[in-house]
């Protein structure tokens, strides 16, 4: 696994500002923000969906920084298998996290053929602040996804969908802002 240095700022506002060492091209672990036809480099806009280099494996990471819009309704990060269509995800998704802000929830579940399993709803707190920036951490372990929020550990989603290795593809939609992929 690359260790990444990371570290942040408080800016004149009291926001924290995220910086990650850029990596290089040839990194295994680095999810391209090109799209799996060719199609030219793009910028980091929501509605989101990139490949991520060699699929999941034990000791990958995913990491999100960015911003909660000024009114968020809610926002979503998926981890799945190819990339379906412009609107839906394809039949099998690892993880679907969906983060409501009306009532404070993180859901969590998978897509297995098509079908959707139960949601998941236990975190030991809400993350995740209107107007404000966050970083999310996907770690990805033999039996389970562990998701990291801020440095906070937020939840473990044990595998459904397996090969790991199929799992090639971050859909990211709603509300916010993405400032940096690794």
């Amino acid at each position: 696994m690359v260790k990444m240095a990371e570290s942040y700022r408080v800016t004149a506002q009291g926001r924290k500002r995220w910086s990650l060492p850029q990596r290089h091209e040839t990194d295994p672990n680095r999810i391209g923000s090109r799209c799996l036809d060719g199609e030219a480099e793009r910028k980091l806009t929501v509605p989101f969906r990139g490949h991520i280099s060699g699929g999941l494996h034990p000791g990958k990471k995913v990491i999100v920084v960015g911003v909660v819009d000024p009114n968020p309704d809610r926002f979503y990060v998926a981890l799945t298998c190819g990339r379906g269509t412009s609107r839906e995800p394809p039949p099998n998704v690892a993880l679907e996290l969906c983060v409501r802000f009306k009532d404070r929830q993180v859901l969590r579940r998978a897509c297995m053929s098509g079908s959707w399993g139960e949601a998941e709803r236990l975190i030991p707190f809400f993350p995740f602040i209107k107007d404000q920036p966050f970083k999310i951490e996907i770690h990805c372990e033999h039996s389970r996804i562990r998701m990291f929020v801020d440095g906070q550990q937020l939840f473990d989603f044990h595998h459904r969908v397996l090969p790991l290795s199929d799992i090639d593809t971050l859909w990211i939609k709603g509300s916010i802002t993405i400032t940096k992929l690794a």
